[in-house]
Parts: structure tokens; sequence; C-alpha cells
């Protein structure tokens, strides 16, 4: 199904709103990919299209716009400026040090390391929060109090896999299979010290190299024929995940098993019949349930512009943008004193808490989201337990 265009005719586009009062200038940064979109004259170049790695960007751009739509309607007191990341006019450097954002009280970004790295200096340096709303990592950001992760970062996933399973299943046959690779190191490297840091009773986790080839033969011979077993897949490599799976699945019938796996498992689709024997948890920090009548409400208005089911980039980028600027109109210039704040939610439950880079001094690194949520699918039924 293609999608109608939306016109992009400059680089910065700007909201102005509630003209006669002091304005809350807010500034949204995303890869738009203007420049491969347009000619020297402003004429759209693709056809009838977008380009495929553009969807992402202008989705959570899509997103964003509709909640500062809404916010128009209610006379709130902003001032937004949408950038694009990939612009060829101006660097990022540029463009956040500009005269416009010199007093720029919130920034909000779609983007990768590199990005994020740049931008967080120059928050931290004017002392306003930067919003990170879909890197799922801390982009090597260190000693920054105006830097919030809402994407959880890895180590956040394994403490909730943990503490999930203690709560669960603390007597039962627990097993983390995993691969050679840095990724899976650092998965098995948490695991180990969250054992060592968790209240209660550390749970007994047998960590088993099962490699790339996984057969039900050498599955078989690591689980508990009289016990449950909870397996754990400690590889975000999605191919990883569902031959585990699949396999373990085969199994399901004569072994009680659980497979709790990682937050990349939002794309595999374990109602396939291959998975029809095997009880799936994963966790995932964002919950955008198609039926819920808020998610529906938007999803139906962005297709009313474009003609196509929107993606989590477009609910990501209207409740980051919604929830930020509701928190900023709320506490006015003490927004960054007030990160932590319940409330406001618009599709997600955030806890956002501090991370500490030396947690006996108790120095502050940056904030994080550390809620998540665990999506249980067995024979197909999917179910979000919060």
């Amino acid at each position: 199904m293609k999608r109608k265009l939306l016109l992009f005719t400059v680089y910065i586009f700007t909201f102005l709103f509630a003209q006669t009062q002091q304005k809350h200038k807010i500034a949204v940064f995303a890869p738009l990919y203007l420049d491969s979109a347009y000619d020297a004259s402003g004429n759209y170049k693709l056809g009838n299209s977008f380009p495929k790695y553009a969807i992402s960007g202008l989705e959570f751009y899509e997103g964003a716009q509709a909640a500062f739509d809404s916010l128009n309607k209610q006379n709130a007191q902003l001032e937004v400026y949408i950038y694009d990341t990939r612009a060829g006019n101006a660097s990022l450097k540029q463009q956040i040090n500009s005269n416009e954002l010199k007093d720029v009280e919130l920034i909000i970004v779609n983007g990768n390391a590199s990005d994020i790295h740049v931008l967080a200096d120059a928050a931290k340096t004017k002392k306003v929060p930067l919003i990170s709303a879909t890197l799922p990592n801390d982009a090597g950001v260190i000693n920054n109090p105006y830097f919030v992760v809402l994407n959880a970062t890895l180590r956040t996933h394994c403490e909730g896999i943990y503490y999930y399973i203690q709560k669960y299943h603390p007597l039962d046959r627990i097993v983390l299979f995993t691969k050679t690779g840095s990724q899976e190191e650092q998965v098995k490297k948490y695991f180990r010290e969250i054992a060592q840091t968790s209240s209660g009773t550390p749970l007994k986790i047998d960590i088993i190299d099962i490699g790339n080839g996984i057969t039900a033969d050498a599955l078989k011979g690591r689980l508990d024929i009289v016990h449950k077993n909870v397996c754990i897949s400690g590889s975000l490599d999605e191919t990883f995940g569902a031959s585990l799976a699949q396999q373990l699945s085969s199994l399901g019938k004569k072994y009680g098993i659980k497979l709790i796996g990682m937050p990349t498992w939002d794309n595999l689709n374990f109602s396939r019949p291959e998975y029809k024997n095997l009880e799936v948890v994963y966790s995932t920090p964002f919950n955008y349930d198609r039926s819920d009548k808020s998610i529906a409400k938007a999803a139906k208005e962005f297709e009313a512009k474009v003609n196509g089911r929107p993606t989590e980039m477009y609910f990501r980028g209207y409740e980051t943008a919604l929830r930020f600027s509701l928190l900023l109109l709320d506490t006015k210039k003490d927004i960054a004193s007030n990160l932590t704040r319940k409330g406001n939610t618009v599709f997600t439950l955030f806890d956002i808490q501090p991370v500490f880079l030396d947690k006996k001094n108790m120095t502050l690194d940056y904030f994080e989201n550390k809620h998540l949520y665990f999506v249980k699918v067995v024979g197909g039924a999917r179910t979000v337990q919060y």
C-alpha cells in the first residue's frame, strides 16, 4: 500500500503557539533525509513513495507533530522547532547551537549514538533535559544529569528478567542459553552482577553456550523432566531467539518450558504454528496495544493523513512529545528537577529513575526509564503483564 506524500518544504519546521504570552521552546531532532527527497528547487524527486530508510524518522516526526497540534488546540504556550539530523546544509552542532535555540528548554531526539552524543553534550552545557526516545543504550554519555534514556538499556532488561524469575519461578530449573559474541558476553556479565547485588535468595542460573546450530537433542539434555524449566535466551540476535524457540517448542509436550526472551522479540511472530507448544515471555519498555481506545484513535488520525498503518515510531513520537511537553508546561523553568515525576501518561507507564556513576558517593550519571512490560504469548494469544 503506497503512502500519500507529506510535503516537507523547509529544513526546520516551526510551530508557534499562543502568541500573546511567553512561550516555552522545544527542539525535536529526527532523521528525515530531506536532502535525499527534495531537489534544490524544493521539488519532491522520489516519485510516489517514501524511501524505507526515511520512514522511521518521518513517522516519529508525524507523531510528534500530531501531539503538538493537539496542544495547540489547547492554546499551549509552546514554540517548537523540528530539525532534520541528516540535513546537508547544517551540522548537528550548528543546529543545536543556532541563535533560535539559545533559550531552548527541552530537547527530544530520535537518533543514533553519534547524534545523541553531540546533542547530549549541548544539553548539558545549556542545562536543559534531552529525551532520547529511541536508542536502547546510553550512547556512551556519562556524568550528564540532563540526559534521559526512555528505551530501557540491556542491563535494565536483564534486571527486569532476573526479578521476574525471582518473583514467579525461584525454585524452578533456570537455564540461560547463549552463544559466542560480545553482546552475549555482556548479557552473562549482567546476570552474574545482578545475582551478587540483588536482595533475597540468589537464583541458580546455569549458563550454557549452545551455539548457532541449535537442535532439540542438544537442548533436552539440559532440561528437567520433572520440574518446570525456565529458559532464557541470552542473545539479542532474533535468528538465534527464533531458532531456540522453535526447538524448545518441539519439546514442549514432554517438558514444562517457559522461554524468556529479549526486547528484540517484539519483531518475532510467536503466533505461528511452530511455536504452539511453548509459553513465551519477553520484556519491552513500551506498550502500544492496538486495541486500546487512545492508541486506536491516534492510529485513525494517522491513517486520515497517510495511506498506511502507523508503526511504533509514530506512537513513540506522539507520546514522547506530548508527555514531556506537558511536564514542561507544568513545571515551567524547573523541568530538569522533575524528570522522575509520575503522571501525564499517554500510552506507556514510564518510571524514570536516576542511574548512578558512583553509588557509594551517589554521583548521578543520567536518567533512565526503568519500567518494563512483560509480553506473554501462548498458542498465539498475547497478553501484557504490567
